[in-house]
């Protein structure tokens, strides 16, 4: 087959993607939308209309939809790449992009906000028989990048460390940005595989190599090159040596 004619699969998947469209004018107050961000979006419930996109999201989401606002405010027209982010609700897991728009002067006149939801591509296929989850199990968490999205598989993942609403993710390769909060991901990946050993800590239990103490302090090395010990809380050493093996 010729390279050239031969199928992306990248364009493939999108080609596949319903796509939300908002329009904001430069108040960030939603003007219009298309019929798929109304079936996604709780337009019935959430009033009044023109505040729909800061209050649809979870509170602990809306800092991050205003921080998406004030980067695509800031943005030259000549240089005005859309602004991306992942936003983590319950059930789904939205890509979104912003990208401010401007009259003949370039000054702003609005918004245009276009959401896809990619919970299928970052959550693990489920056998037809499997009843419905509340938080679909990620099998490959969402990052980004230079204004691109990445995903990096979970087996992949040696541990998760909170940085406020973000989340910063240690592979091999060494760390990734990724705008989903520590939380979010927690309810998302497989307790089996990974355990909240610290407000600020996730590990995955297959990466730690060393189980250690300092005094009245726990800690975990992991596998890899970074070996800067991940502390675990008094209150979950117990449980963390019963996933161990060591209880």
């Amino acid at each position: 087959m010729d390279p050239k004619t031969a199928p992306n699969p990248n364009l493939y998947l999108f080609e596949k993607f319903d796509v939300g469209v908002i329009h904001l004018d430069a108040q960030r107050k939603v003007l219009a939308m298309n019929d798929f961000a109304r079936r996604v979006l709780p337009v019935g419930e959430k009033q009044p209309f023109d505040k729909l996109v800061t209050s649809f999201h979870p509170a602990r989401s809306q800092p991050k939809v205003n921080f998406l606002l004030d980067e695509a405010s800031g943005c030259p027209m000549a240089n005005a790449a859309p602004m991306t982010m992942i936003i983590n609700i319950p059930e789904q897991v939205l890509l979104i992009k912003v990208s401010r728009l401007g009259d003949a002067l370039g000054e702003t006149t609005g918004f245009v906000l276009v959401f896809y939801d990619v919970t299928q591509v970052v959550s693990q296929e489920r056998p037809p028989a499997d009843p419905p989850t509340p938080n679909m199990r990620l099998s490959r968490i969402p990052m980004v990048a230079h204004q691109q999205v990445s995903f990096v598989d979970t087996r992949d993942v040696l541990s998760l460390e909170s940085q406020a609403h973000y989340t910063r993710i240690l592979t091999r390769d060494g760390y990734h940005f990724c705008n989903l909060s520590i939380g979010d991901l927690e309810l998302r990946l497989d307790p089996a595989q990974f355990m909240r050993v610290h407000r600020c800590f996730i590990v995955n239990l297959q990466a730690v190599q060393t189980l250690g103490r300092e005094g009245s302090k726990t800690h975990v090395v992991l596998k890899g090159k970074n070996t800067t010990p991940v502390p675990v809380s008094r209150g979950e050493v117990g449980r963390l040596r019963e996933a161990l093996g060591l209880a």
